[in-house]
């Protein structure tokens, strides 16, 4: 990874996402909601669109808050699916569009903010990219994962490896968990050998769950 240049654009993150970002000691997790204990850390997640936060739920919680079946919640339950496309057209001047930095980013549809967003970690945290519409239509013409996308609850992650480019469309909150890793693990310049271990590793459990999508629409 590259190192991040001064004067970077640092968005706020989602204050739901602290968990990913700061070592913390064992406790017990429960939902933000109703407060009933949460088993384990495969839980739910839910976006709050208003507030650009993610909050912890359990699965009532989820199902009732829930707004993607067209309800009128302010609330967006994270989908768990990974998708992959190895025919995607991603090239080194899509890349080079983007003005990423680093060799990871994520690009997502922000409904509140009626555009879309980029960002890439960075010692700092989840860092955003000044995306223009111009860089963004070039990779959503580049991968049929673009029809797939969710607004606000996944992301196309991207990373730039070995000469080429990976494409995936992942959950977001998979996407602050990188982040977070990063941001715990950095160090010196380029992020260091633990920080891209660390990465390794994650692309690996994403390249052993990602499915290719079926038909044009989920």
């Amino acid at each position: 990874m590259n190192g991040v240049p001064t004067g970077a654009v640092r968005a706020p993150g989602p204050t739901g996402l602290r968990r990913f970002t700061t070592p913390r000691p064992p406790r017990e997790e429960r939902c933000e909601l109703c407060g009933v204990r949460l088993p384990d850390e495969h839980h739910k997640h839910l976006v709050d669109v208003e507030k650009r936060a993610m909050v912890c739920a359990c699965g009532p919680c989820s199902q009732l808050m829930d707004r993607s079946g067209g309800t009128r919640s302010r609330f967006r339950a994270v989908p768990g699916r990974i998708l992959t496309d190895p025919a995607h057209r991603i090239d080194d001047r899509a890349w080079e569009s983007l003005r990423i930095p680093v060799s990871v980013a994520f690009l997502f549809r922000n409904s509140a903010l009626e555009r879309p967003v980029a960002f890439y970690p960075s010692p700092a945290g989840a860092t955003e990219s000044e995306l223009e519409e111009s860089s963004w239509q070039s990779v959503l013409d580049a991968t049929r994962l673009a029809a797939h996308l969710e607004p606000d609850v996944e992301a196309l992650l991207l990373r730039r490896h070995e000469g080429r480019t990976e494409c995936f469309l992942v959950p977001i909150d998979l996407c602050y968990e990188l982040v977070g890793r990063m941001r715990l693990h950095w160090q010196g310049f380029d992020g260091g050998a633990e920080a891209r271990a660390d990465l390794d590793a994650l692309f690996t459990r994403v390249r052993g769950q990602a499915r290719e999508p079926q038909g044009s629409r989920p």
